[in-house]
């Protein structure tokens, strides 16, 4: 015989009506723990879902650097204003000089000086009525002789070399300046311009009043080429 087509046994009636009685309260059990089970899960989301929410809030802004406007701001509303005004004090400066750089002298205009001008033996010597020099002798004994201090000569040959070339005749023809030195004008000369003697005493006063001394007087020619 088949165990699968054996009959199952008769269910009564008594027995299908406890069991419908059952039933609700297994539904009302199973809703109840649904209940619970539904609030456990949303309290457990909604911790995890707490830090989240805090650390998506918008963040605190940042204090403002402070600029030169900002604190200068400060500054003026920290000020008191009275009806009577303040006692305000003068501010002290500093004095300064102003530099003004001078305009440098104008140089003299040169004289041109002859250094081979020869005058004539005539009564009128180089348009002057002063008789040329005969009496001879060499630059030496006319600078000794004229008292120029010997540490001088050197100073003294360089000018006279390059005026006259130590010929006590000569004349310039076109500003009449004469002698050893060609003093301008001839006349000036104590004396007679011509004679050595004269010429290199009178220079000596002129070098040593326009240019302080020979050494003077020599630098300013070695610059300008004239005296």
């Amino acid at each position: 015989m088949n165990p699968e087509s054996r009959a199952l046994p008769p269910v009564s009636a008594a027995t299908v009506s406890a069991a419908r009685k059952g039933a609700p309260r297994r539904s009302r059990r199973r809703g109840v723990a649904s209940v619970i089970s539904a609030l456990a899960v949303v309290g457990f989301a909604g911790a995890l879902v707490a830090p989240t929410g805090v650390a998506m809030a918008e963040p605190a802004e940042p204090d403002a650097p402070d600029s030169a406007y900002s604190l200068a701001l400060a500054d003026t509303q920290n000020l008191t204003v009275t009806v009577t005004g303040a006692t305000i004090a003068p501010v002290e400066r500093g004095t300064f000089e102003v530099y003004v750089k001078p305009k440098p002298k104008p140089k003299p205009a040169p004289t041109v000086s002859s250094q081979s001008n020869s005058g004539s033996s005539g009564g009128s010597f180089g348009g002057s009525a002063l008789p040329p020099y005969s009496g001879g002798g060499a630059p030496a004994e006319w600078m000794a002789a004229a008292g120029i201090a010997q540490g001088d000569w050197q100073y003294v040959d360089y000018i006279v070399s390059r005026e006259s070339g130590w010929n006590p005749n000569a004349t310039n023809s076109s500003s009449g300046a004469c002698g050893l030195v060609q003093a301008l004008p001839c006349s000036k000369v104590p004396g007679n311009g011509y004679n050595p003697v004269d010429n290199l005493r009178w220079a000596t006063g002129y070098a040593t009043g326009r240019y302080g001394s020979w050494s003077g007087a020599y630098n300013f020619w070695v610059n300008n080429h004239w005296w």
